[in-house]
């Protein structure tokens, strides 16, 4: 009988660009198999290099690198690719983190680690882009007990129609054109309101409270809009 297929099928590559030779060790191993291939870099310059060279599907990338910032990293792979990247970091500054999703990285880590944490984490963005469409460009997205029609503008729960305001619809657009990816604040209100001034996280926890009474069955532990604390909020597919 043959054996199941892995998670992370078809084979991919991963790069992971990190310093520590027993951090690349554990996500190799976490990682490696039949269907990933794993390609290390050591620095900054390397890795960007190595990404250009190999495309992977997507990319591990350390900041306490010994040549070059994490973000100026970030920065430079998001100039030539769009594919997932993961930062891994052993700092907590939530700034930091906000710095770094803005400046195009999809996740983000903190050290130490668990293994099946990590695995989760790089199936939810593999998943994300593995689909030949992506949701933005859908028509139908379904998750659980819910379905959103984007191109009707529509939204049922367990069959029955809830109705969304323009800035609820707006707003629940944005999210799931980017499930399973954290978007900061500043991201999701420029997405809703655009240039409009105003308090970007105080808009979005009344917006988002509205939504999760909407959507979920239960707002005070939802399911699908799940809240980064002090960062922003994810749409999750996985429920």
């Amino acid at each position: 009988m043959p054996s199941a297929p892995s998670a992370f099928t078809p084979q991919r590559t991963v790069l992971v660009i990190d310093d520590e030779p027993q951090i690349r060790r554990v996500v190799r191993n976490a990682l490696a198999g039949e269907s990933v291939r794993v390609v290390e870099a050591a620095t900054g310059r390397e890795g960007v290099d190595a990404a250009a060279a190999e495309q992977p599907a997507l990319i591990v990338l350390d900041l306490g690198l010994p040549d070059r910032e994490g973000l100026q990293v970030c920065r430079d792979l998001r100039a030539f690719t769009k594919v997932p990247i993961i930062v891994l970091s052993a700092r907590h500054e939530e700034r930091e983190k906000i710095a770094l999703l803005d400046a195009g990285a999809d996740d983000y880590i903190t050290k130490p680690f668990g293994t099946a944490e990590f695995q989760a984490r790089v199936r939810a963005q593999l998943r994300r882009t593995s689909a030949s469409v992506s949701a933005s460009e859908r028509t139908i997205v379904s998750v659980g007990d819910l379905t959103i029609d984007l191109a009707r503008r529509a939204v049922l729960k367990a069959g029955k129609a809830i109705h969304l305001t323009p800035t609820e619809w707006d707003l629940l657009r944005a999210l799931v054109a980017h499930a399973d990816q954290t978007l900061t604040h500043q991201q999701l209100f420029r997405a809703v309101w655009g240039n409009a001034a105003g308090d970007a996280q105080q808009y979005l926890r009344v917006y988002v409270g509205q939504l999760r009474r909407k959507i979920e069955s239960d707002a005070v532990r939802p399911q699908f809009i799940k809240t980064e604390p002090s960062v922003g909020y994810r749409f999750e597919t996985q429920v």
